[in-house]
């Protein structure tokens, strides 16, 4: 089975996604390669990184609602043991944090990119749009922080985001997480574990039908 995922590194509901559909392989008994796609909810500038929490107020109409929002994400990521620390997570471009998991793909880490990066911005009150911060969290699993600069001081891996953007449009795509099985099967948003699972057999016996078994 081929999974192909679709998001974006401050997006929380992204993160709580991989953590189930992490939980979901661990339990199926079937063989599954996942790839993750660069997904940008917001590709605006940012000059200057801002308190999540003073963007989102702005955004959704005041301090009082964005907190609401924040606790209600932040309370069912630690349902699956995951922290979400929005009193210090920093608003960002995701462009070079995206560049910087397509060049960890390029050495079989992408996975733990991805994670690190997300840490670091839900945790580590990170600016994931800085450069050097980016190469220091590629170092903190064991990459070469230098090399991963250098990259990133480069336009390298920006094609290979270009090309996942494009095929999210393509796929009219609006909202992540966004999972797309095998190529013709899509499993929309933050999906629970259980349900994660059940899509795989669905999965699995639609394709087992196809190949008349």
């Amino acid at each position: 089975m081929d999974i192909q995922v679709w998001s974006d590194v401050i997006c929380p509901w992204c993160y709580i996604g991989k953590r189930r559909l992490e939980n979901a392989l661990a339990q199926w008994d079937g063989e599954a390669t996942v790839t993750y796609r660069a997904f940008q909810l917001d590709p605006s500038p940012v000059p200057h990184p801002l308190p999540i929490k003073q963007v989102m107020a702005a955004r959704v109409g005041g301090a009082e609602r964005a907190g609401e929002m924040l606790a209600h994400v932040t309370a069912l990521a630690a349902t699956e043991g995951l922290t979400l620390d929005f009193d210090h997570a920093l608003a960002a471009n995701t462009l070079a944090a995206h560049r910087l998991i397509a060049w960890a793909a390029t050495q079989g880490r992408q996975s733990d990119m991805v994670d690190a990066v997300q840490r670091a911005h839900f945790t580590g009150g990170a600016d994931i749009g800085s450069l050097p911060v980016l190469a220091r969290t590629a170092g903190s699993i064991g990459l070469n922080a230098a090399a991963a600069l250098a990259y990133l001081e480069s336009e390298a891996g920006t094609s290979a985001v270009a090309t996942d953007l494009a095929e999210a449009r393509e796929l009219n795509i609006a909202s992540v997480p966004f999972f797309f099985i095998d190529g013709k099967y899509a499993v929309p948003g933050a999906q629970e574990t259980t349900v994660l699972l059940s899509a795989f057999a669905e999965i699995a016996r639609r394709g087992a039908v196809d190949v008349g078994l």
